[in-house]
């Protein structure tokens, strides 16, 4: 198999797993979340810090003002 066609493949599986994770986060109840830092976009390396849901790891909400001062303190 060539590299071009061994790119293909990953791209194709990546495009599935990404449909996957998609299909899971959109029926998650998200029970539980926490603060973590995320990428802004799949696509960056700039890292922000979102609420996120503790099972699918999906990005739920943005802090306020007192929640970042908070845990920027910790």
């Amino acid at each position: 198999m060539g590299k071009t066609q061994k790119v293909a493949t990953l791209l194709g599986e990546r495009q599935k797993i990404e449909k996957e994770i998609e299909k899971i986060q959109k029926s998650c109840q998200h029970p539980t979340k926490s603060i973590k830092n995320v990428r802004e976009r799949l696509d960056s390396t700039t890292m922000v810090i979102r609420w996120t849901c503790d099972t699918c790891s999906s990005v739920v909400g943005i802090l306020n003002n007192n929640e970042l001062q908070n845990y920027l303190k910790q």
